[in-house]
């Protein structure tokens, strides 16, 4: 009896189904999968039906016909024909076997494929964590190249004594690139040269060919330079954020406030005085600069300087009581924020680091002098007839009266032979005692590091007692003058001058130099100066100035110059009850024809200081008086002043 394979047709078509998708060979060699699509039936169904060759053509043997079904292989399934139940497990076995091996080589690759995944991200992960967490980052890095510490985050503002604000600290952009990115070099420094014309294109073109991957252009880039060059669109060039100090008054308090570096640490001024507490940034530090009154001091010398074509000025208010520094200008200037662009003149401190012979401003010290120690009155005699001829050297008078002249006049007159006469009354050791209590021997302690020492002779021989009774022979900066004046002003009590504003009301101690009535009569005489003597420009109506004038021939190294002159003008206002004190120096002025060609103090200096107090005494609250009043007519009057009388020169007896 042939045996049969039998099935439903449904599971038929479906292992016909099967065979497309895994091959005739599949269903031809037996495989696990079709003998399952295909199970074994008895011969007794009603349904079954024939596959073998020989099996008629109707599947049913009653002649209805047979479905349409396309068998994909050629012979009848001989495969499954000939399976019994044992190979049928066996080959299930091995399937099984098959099947999880495959499965389990999938997980392993998987496994595989995952480890390696964790470890690429787990790599990138970990050197995004060291770019912006462990590191400042690119941009932050490359700008922590510094010099000798950390950048300062931030500075304390600087403010004059109103409050108005001389120096804060904003963000500002700062240029740098990385040159492994620049293609073109020489195109990316002549373009950035053309919205940045200060830069030198040559430098910038070599810094942008090295093979550093960092390189500086340029800090601290205004908003419109930051956009110009943003605009540029040079790939390479890159921006980080900084603290930049910033001035809003410019060059106008340059050589007060002074200057920081890229870094924000003070250089000059003020900014290096004070760095560390400006950097503890605690509230802001208040000077006792009046931002309105400098500008009327460098309004007035600059235009001064200009007009006589002189190389340099400088000028100082200061208040006669407490010593601080209102106002200090020196000439030329400097924009702080370009402060390397600035030649060194410019940034040279004239009242400060400058040292001048004053020339005859010195005679107050020197009137002072005699009338404190009682050596002479102001009716004392002394003979200016003849100049003094000392070894190769030759006194005169520029002023000269040719006559014996009493204190007050040599005061008035501003009298070289007269002054070198009260020196030799009054000795070497006097001399330089009262011009060390003068604090004329050692620099001042005002809060700036530009300041100089002054020069005096080593040793002190007699001729130089000579020449320093008239301001020669010794050198002085402005602000020691101007200190020592209001020490004579002010009722004799020298106190160290300062740029920081003193608490309202408080007034330091200081140290008595010289006597007050000895004070009183400097003021007197003073007054007489610019009323009738050499200073009769710096009076001002209403405001009672009193001062000195001072010529001073400069010494070139070899000799005094003829050409070469320092114009010298030192007062105070009100003088009867001094307030203030204003110191103005012209460096080499130039003769012209306003002045008949003349360069001194009292047509130069004076002048200028009369325009000064004019302005400022309004500013600083001092309202004029009249001067005829009884009060200021008591306290300006010397009593019965007189010619000296002709004779022998009683100073010398």
């Amino acid at each position: 009896m042939m045996r049969t394979v039998a099935a439903p047709l449904g599971r038929l078509r479906r292992a016909f189904r099967a065979a497309g998708r895994f091959g005739s060979t599949a269903l031809g060699g037996g495989t696990v999968a079709d003998a399952r699509a295909l199970p074994l039936v008895t011969a007794d169904d009603p349904d079954q039906f024939d596959l073998s060759p020989g099996a008629p053509a109707s599947p049913w043997g009653d002649g209805r016909p047979a479905p349409d079904v396309k068998v994909p292989f050629a012979t009848p399934l001989p495969g499954l024909v000939d399976l019994g139940p044992q190979s049928w497990r066996r080959r299930v076995e091995r399937f099984e076997t098959a099947r999880k091996e495959a499965v389990e080589t999938g997980r392993n690759r998987l496994m595989v494929l995952a480890l390696l995944l964790v470890v690429a991200f787990g790599g990138v992960a970990a050197r995004l964590v060291e770019i912006t967490v462990m590191r400042t980052g690119g941009e932050r890095a490359a700008a922590r190249e510094d010099r000798h510490a950390a950048p300062a985050a931030s500075r304390a503002e600087i403010v004059d004594r109103n409050g108005t604000l001389l120096a804060t600290t904003l963000a500002a952009a700062s240029l740098f690139a990385n040159p492994r990115k620049i293609a073109d070099a020489e195109d990316a420094a002549q373009r950035l040269a053309a919205v940045l014309p200060d830069i030198d294109r040559k430098a910038v073109a070599a810094r942008l060919k090295s093979d550093r991957g960092f390189v500086w252009l340029r800090r601290g880039l205004t908003p419109r330079q930051h956009a110009a060059v943003h605009r540029l669109g040079i790939p390479g060039f890159e921006f980080v954020t900084e603290p930049q100090r910033v001035y809003p008054h410019g060059a106008l308090t340059a050589h007060i406030v002074g200057t920081t570096d890229v870094d924000n640490l003070g250089l000059s001024g003020i900014e290096r005085s004070f760095d560390g507490t400006l950097r503890d940034y605690g509230g802001p530090l208040e000077l006792s600069v009046d931002v309105r009154v400098q500008h009327v001091l460098r309004e007035e010398i600059a235009a001064t300087m200009a007009a006589h074509h002189a190389i340099g000025a400088a000028g100082i208010i200061l208040d006669a009581q407490t010593s601080e520094i209102v106002a200090m200008v020196s000439l030329p200037d400097f924009d702080p924020l370009a402060v390397g662009l600035a030649p060194a003149e410019a940034r040279f401190n004239r009242n400060t680091l400058g040292l001048y012979e004053m020339g005859s401003t010195f005679k107050i010290f020197t009137t002072a002098m005699v009338l404190d120690t009682g050596r002479g009155t102001f009716g004392t005699a002394y003979d200016a007839s003849e100049p003094i001829q000392v070894a190769s050297f030759t006194i005169r008078d520029f002023h000269g009266q040719n006559r014996r002249l009493t204190l007050q006049e040599v005061f008035k007159y501003s009298s070289n032979i007269g002054a070198v006469r009260m020196a030799v009354e009054l000795g070497l050791p006097t001399q330089r005692s009262y011009l060390g209590k003068l604090g004329l021997l050692q620099a001042p302690t005002v809060e700036l590091p530009e300041v100089g020492a002054p020069l005096v002779p080593k040793p002190w021989l007699p001729i130089n007692g000579m020449t320093i009774a008239f301001g020669h022979g010794i050198a002085v900066s402005p602000l020691q003058a101007a200190n020592a004046v209001a020490a004579i002003v002010n009722g004799g009590v020298l106190r160290p001058p300062t740029l920081v504003r003193r608490p309202p009301g408080a007034i330091p101690s200081g140290e008595r130099v010289i006597s007050l009535a000895t004070s009183e009569k400097m003021r007197k005489l003073m007054r007489l100066t610019v009323v009738e003597g050499t200073g009769k420009r710096a009076d001002v109506p209403g405001y009672v100035l009193g001062g000195k004038t001072g010529t001073a021939e400069k010494n070139d190294g070899k000799r005094y110059s003829d050409s070469k002159r320092l114009a010298n003008f030192v007062g105070a206002f009100p003088i009867h009850a001094p307030r203030f004190v204003v110191q103005v120096l012209i460096d080499e002025p130039k003769g012209v024809p306003d002045t008949n060609g003349q360069a001194t103090g009292g047509v130069v200096a004076a002048p200028v200081v009369a325009r000064i107090v004019a302005r400022a005494a309004p500013l600083l609250g001092v309202e004029p008086v009249d001067v005829e009043s009884p009060r200021v007519r008591d306290a300006l009057t010397i009593a019965g002043a007189s010619p000296a009388p002709r004779g022998r020169n009683l100073a010398a007896q």
